[in-house]
């Protein structure tokens, strides 16, 4: 009898092991995919109802968000068209869902009016549509960014059941020419209602949810996560093998601190913005672990170990404060050997030159805040500086284009918030009043409760003018009030 070779023993141990549990092997799968042609990608996504009663963004015909993929200078046109029913059917945080949705395209560096990234104006109640034609600029970063619905009110219910999908910006092997010829995974990291039914000890035990609390949270667990949309996937790679991977935290409410058991990302960018764009000498930084607020992403690369036992690919508990919600730990995914790399899926090389942005900002980091943002909550609702988002509201702050400016996060809270700002990433570089270890450009911040987060806004671009929005990502949050308006002008 031929012997069987080390990577298939581990390989049937672990699939026995999941029999035993009852857990069904399922291997991770990426989204669809749509790609520019002649610069144009065009597309029709629909707003319906699944079988189970969930809302979902729809293409082709079925309850599936693409990733759309376009390269600095393209252009995209979606219709979208809301098939929601007109009959209430559940309430959302502030009122019945009156099922209205539109589209936001978190951290394109795009402009806030229509057609293009306009939260505030363009709604679509049912049985109505929009159309959006978002041009990418030529100098555009390139990175991971997403799309996701954004009625104010119902944000967060529309998250939660999954209407979100990834969107790439191609060209960032223009900065680190390695990934050229990497097998590339995109991981859209949801929660999920695990609910009171049969199914939610299942669901409980198949990612081994975590029964402690790692802070002041009192309430009992009732999220899981899932990727692409599955519980608990397997993700294939080779001992040695070098993949992309492209992770967004795309859940309405929780935080992911993550890690690969026993190894290290080689981080190659944040939020989309890669990590060398503003300092050229520090390509890469290498992390045990990454904390993802919602919203946050993670772009890195991974290799492929040579272990008995597969690892896995966690989110550990994270405290988010004494009057937070709880946001245990869990497995989010099982890393399975194969017995060679994977020969397709790989990104093709970009003709992109790299754009890079060195900045000197010590002035006005040193400089006196030009606006502090104040997040406060209580039992009435969220609010900041002391005002609750009303959509006839003037603008909070008005930002001249051309400008770096300082502003400061205040979180008086008892709980985590991240801020989030439409159209710009900003430079987070102090916290509690020290300077942050390696600073880093985002667009969506960490602010830890009962601190402040001090950061350098970019509003250089000239493209971003107009009336826009800045928020807290956790979407139960903004939904109960906690946005204003941004005037660019």
């Amino acid at each position: 009898m031929r012997s069987i070779r080390p990577v298939a023993v581990i390989v049937l141990a672990f699939l026995c092991s999941l029999a035993m549990t009852g857990m069904p092997v399922q291997l991770l799968s990426n989204p669809p995919e749509l790609r520019a042609k002649g610069h144009i990608l065009s597309l029709t996504l629909h707003a319906a109802i699944t079988n189970d009663g969930n809302d979902s963004f729809f293409f082709n015909g079925q309850p599936n968000a693409p990733t759309l993929r376009l390269s600095p200078g393209d252009q995209l046109k979606i219709t979208y068209i809301n098939d929601l029913p007109t009959k209430l059917r559940e309430r959302c945080l502030i009122g019945p869902c009156l099922d209205m949705t539109n589209l936001h395209f978190h951290g394109l560096t795009v402009s806030p009016d229509r057609p293009h990234d306009d939260v505030l104006d363009m709604m679509a109640m049912p049985g109505q549509s929009l159309s959006y034609t978002v041009h990418i600029p030529k100098d555009h970063p390139p990175g991971l960014y997403w799309y996701h619905t954004h009625p104010h009110g119902e944000s967060y219910q529309q998250v939660l059941d999954g209407m979100s999908g990834a969107l790439v910006i191609e060209g960032i092997d223009s900065y680190y020419p390695e990934l050229a010829g990497l097998p590339e995974q995109i991981l859209i990291v949801r929660g999920r209602s695990i609910g009171r039914g049969p199914q939610s000890a299942d669901l409980v035990g198949r990612v081994k949810l975590g029964s402690d609390a790692c802070g002041g949270e009192s309430d009992t667990p009732d999220e899981i996560f899932t990727v692409n949309g599955s519980v608990r996937p397997q993700i294939e790679i080779a001992a040695g093998e070098r993949q992309f991977w492209r992770l967004v935290n795309a859940s309405a409410d929780r935080y992911l601190d993550l890690q690969l058991e026993g190894q290290t990302f080689e981080v190659v960018a944040m939020d989309g913005m890669p990590i060398d764009r503003h300092d050229p000498s520090h390509r890469t930084r290498i992390a045990d672990h990454v904390l993802l607020p919602p919203a946050g992403r993670l772009e890195a690369i991974v290799t492929g170990r040579t272990a008995q036992a597969p690892p896995q690919l966690v989110s550990h508990c994270v405290d988010t404060g004494p009057e937070g919600d709880p946001n245990p730990g869990m497995i989010l995914a099982d890393i399975v050997p194969r017995s060679a790399p994977v020969s397709t899926s790989k990104a093709a090389k970009s003709h992109l030159k790299p754009d890079f942005k060195v900045l000197d900002l010590a002035e006005e980091e040193k400089a006196p805040p030009r606006f502090t943002v104040t997040f406060t909550e209580d039992k009435h609702g969220f609010y900041i500086n002391g005002a609750k988002f009303a959509p006839d509201a003037a603008p909070m702050v008005r930002a001249k284009v051309g400008t770096f400016q300082h502003w400061r996060i205040v979180n008086a809270s008892a709980e985590l918030h991240p801020l989030h700002i439409h159209q710009v990433h900003f430079l987070a570089y102090a916290e509690n009043d020290k300077p942050i270890d390696d600073p880093l450009w985002l667009d969506t911040v960490n602010v830890p409760y009962g601190g402040t987060v001090d950061v350098i806004m970019d509003f250089s671009d000239p493209v971003i003018k107009g009336m826009s929005v800045f928020h807290c990502h956790l979407l139960n949050h903004e939904d109960k009030g906690m946005m204003a308006k941004i005037l660019f002008e």
